[in-house]
């Protein structure tokens, strides 16, 4: 499909160039600077405007203006970095992975050698660019764990992955599952997928994992259950919990971010925030220390009450 591959590399130029100019581009100019405007002025024309319908159809947002409106410049185009998004809706967990995939291969890719032809000829025209500015528009999807490649290449390769897993009592288990999707729920990533030991779609925290995970082929794949959605799967995971917090003032912004409410009390705050698990924020408290005290539930109070016994013991 050559046609659809040299006008996705036009694309990929023209936002290039519109998004690092430091000014609004003329249509001669950009005809002149960005490959793949080829043929009589009328062909060029209608090629720009299906461009530019494309481009605005992904969310791009293509501002036209002229750099002296005084004079009743030709008018021209830019794209202003805070204005180049893309709306994805709605996407599932699969769907997820393979764009993870895609950002791995697309990230660089846009300042090829094509690419620099085009800002290369900008300035060979006398109109300068912003070199800074163009990486913002390398597709990106970040996700904190060291394994998120491991497990999205898996899911598109269909290989079963294996790792070392810290269940509720911090006990730990070998698992190894065939990876179906993985998504993020309340500032957290989880991958589901088929259980083979239980035979069971089972859901897993990455933060939870233990050590590496390490990826094995299946002989003739496995299946993706139609209609697998796992932000269903996540529906079914424990509910938030709400706490009641003092935190001393000016102290603990973390906690302050994630409040539902903040209470002023003097040399106090009291917030309220929302957990799903008890140990996370257990840890986030005792990192503030004496700036933060568990007023509520009475169960979180006492966990980390005998934790800071558990600290005390280790350190007499």
């Amino acid at each position: 499909m050559p046609t659809v591959s040299r006008k996705i590399e036009r694309l990929i130029n023209l936002t290039i160039a519109l998004l690092a100019t430091k000014r609004y581009l003329t249509k001669s100019e950009i005809f002149r600077s960005v490959d793949g405007y080829e043929g009589s002025a009328e062909a060029k024309e209608r090629m720009f405007e299906r461009d530019k319908d494309d481009l605005r159809n992904l969310g791009v947002v293509i501002e036209v203006g002229s750099f002296d409106p005084v004079f009743e410049d030709e008018a021209g185009y830019r794209i202003k970095p805070e204005g180049y998004s893309l709306d994805l809706g709605e996407i599932t967990g699969v769907q997820i992975a393979l764009l993870s995939l895609a950002a791995q291969a697309w990230r660089g890719a846009a300042l090829d050698d094509a690419a620099h032809s085009a800002l290369t000829k900008l300035r060979s025209i006398g109109v300068e660019s912003d070199l800074d500015g163009v990486p913002a528009i390398t597709p990106r999807l970040n996700a904190a764990h060291r394994d998120f490649v491991v497990i999205t290449t898996a899911i598109s390769k269909r290989q079963r992955i294996s790792f070392t897993y810290l269940g509720a009592s911090l006990e730990r288990q070998s698992r190894i599952i065939e990876p179906f999707a993985i998504a993020t729920k309340n500032s957290h990533w989880y991958v589901a997928g088929n259980d083979t030991e239980k035979s069971q779609i089972r859901t897993f925290r990455l933060d939870r994992i233990d050590g590496e995970i390490t990826s094995m082929p299946v002989s003739g794949g496995y299946e993706i259950p139609e209609g697998f959605d796992v932000f269903e799967s996540l529906s079914n995971l424990q509910s938030a919990t709400v706490a009641t917090l003092d935190i001393r003032k000016g102290k603990a912004q973390l906690l302050r971010n994630t409040a539902l409410s903040i209470v002023d009390k003097g040399e106090w705050d009291q917030i309220t925030v929302k957990y799903f698990d008890s140990q996370t924020l257990i840890d986030l408290v005792l990192w503030h220390g004496e700036d933060v005290l568990v007023k509520a539930p009475i169960e979180l109070r006492k966990d980390v009450i005998t934790k800071l016994h558990e600290i005390v013991l280790l350190h007499a």
